[in-house]
């Protein structure tokens, strides 16, 4: 029996449309995040990867959705043919099935370094942009997560030996974000 054609889409943010990546591709299902590449913790990339088995066949867009890693894109093409999963990228024309000839192999690997490449780039262009911003006095930053009010309260009661796990909790923050109010002045 013929395995099953999986699609997978990932787009950035919550108002980019992700209908036009896998359109007029003849599919059985469809996992789509949106979230960033940045890493492999997304969970519909995940679900993908629990749902997909031998003989399956997943299709990308193109490897930037995938991963924006070269290492990443390396383990999660590997992780699948290894399964006996066939992984499609469309917009690359490439396709990869784990007895891949080594140019097959040297196009991931060069293409994976774009993606990388890029998603460096974005991260220098934000950084730029918030450098001037914060010139201009046009950046102050993400909102504080609690109010002067909470953060008083936050250090009596961690002062007093309450567990800050415990305390995190409660007010909705990290532990490393609560140690932060800790550690700061204000």
């Amino acid at each position: 029996m013929p395995g099953q054609r999986i699609g997978y889409v990932r787009v950035s943010s919550f108002d980019q449309n992700p209908e036009r990546q896998l359109e007029n591709i003849s599919l059985n299902k469809i996992f789509t995040d949106k979230a960033s590449g940045k890493d492999t913790k997304r969970p519909e990339l995940e679900a993908l990867l629990a749902f997909a088995r031998e003989g399956d066949i997943v299709v990308v867009h193109s490897m930037d959705r995938l991963a924006r890693n070269l290492d990443d894109l390396r383990r999660l093409v590997q992780m699948l043919t290894k399964r006996g999963i066939r992984i499609e990228f469309v917009k690359e024309g490439l396709h990869f099935t784990g007895e891949d000839s080594p140019m097959a192999n040297l196009l991931l690997s060069v293409m994976g370094a774009f993606a990388e490449f890029e998603r460096a780039l974005i991260r220098e262009r934000q950084r730029e942009g918030i450098a001037l911003a914060k010139k201009r006095g046009a950046y102050r930053g993400r909102k504080k997560a609690l109010s002067p009010e909470q953060v008083a309260a936050l250090r009596q009661r961690a002062a007093a030996g309450e567990q800050k796990a415990a305390l995190a909790r409660e007010f909705g923050i990290s532990r490393e974000t609560l140690y932060q109010y800790l550690r700061s002045d204000n």
